[in-house]
């Protein structure tokens, strides 16, 4: 030990001080930055940019409107159709032909039938027809229009075609419709008409 510490001083007095800091500090992992002479950088905090101002003119766009929907109706509910007021009583699907042994026709697919008064509400006689006043739709939003031949076969008197109805006087007639098997309707519409501002009223079923 004492032949040791000899030559740790030796080397002290040779060397001088920089012997020293190659002992205590490797300079690969020293940092050099607060050296002598040196001093860090000042820290500065980063500042958010302001906001840019305003003007009436900035402002977000509004939505546009979107249409409303028609109103809708449930069965048995009278609803105003044009120059008409519509009754729904009730809808049967899959009948695959109408009328008699002797008169009678068959669809293309099946035939679904609504059963529907309808009522004069105006001052003067009009005349209805089933055929392009009234239109069923299923829930792929494919539309039928009524079938006037299964109209003129499934009715008595040929009620729901060419009809002149007094003011106040309704009548009751089957309306068909030849749909695909299988097709399930959900709602029926009663056009307004072309020389009127009302809305189509739509029944759900």
């Amino acid at each position: 030990m004492p032949t040791l510490i000899g030559v740790a001083a030796t080397l002290v007095l040779c060397c001088g001080g920089s012997m020293i800091v190659a002992l205590v500090g490797d300079p690969a992992t020293t940092d050099t930055s607060t050296a002598a002479g040196s001093a860090p950088p000042p820290v500065t905090e980063a500042k958010p940019s302001p906001a840019p101002p305003t003007t009436p003119d900035s402002k977000e766009p509004e939505p546009e409107p979107t249409e409303d929907e028609p109103k809708t109706y449930k069965i048995g509910k009278p609803v105003r159709g044009g120059d008409f007021e519509f009754v729904v009583h009730g809808v049967k699907c899959g009948i695959n032909s109408v009328g008699d042994s002797f008169l009678n026709t068959k669809a293309q697919g099946v035939f679904c039938r609504a059963d529907i008064s309808v009522k004069n509400v105006t001052k003067k006689e009009q005349l209805f027809h089933a055929d392009g006043t009234v239109t069923a739709q299923d829930g792929s939003g494919r539309e039928y229009g009524a079938n006037g031949t299964a109209g003129i076969y499934g009715n008595k008197d040929g009620a729901g075609f060419l009809n002149e109805i007094n003011p106040g006087n309704s009548i009751r007639a089957f309306v068909y419709f030849d749909v695909p098997k299988g097709t399930k309707l959900t709602s029926i519409t009663f056009d307004a008409g072309l020389f009127t501002f009302a809305e189509d009223a739509v029944v759900k079923l």
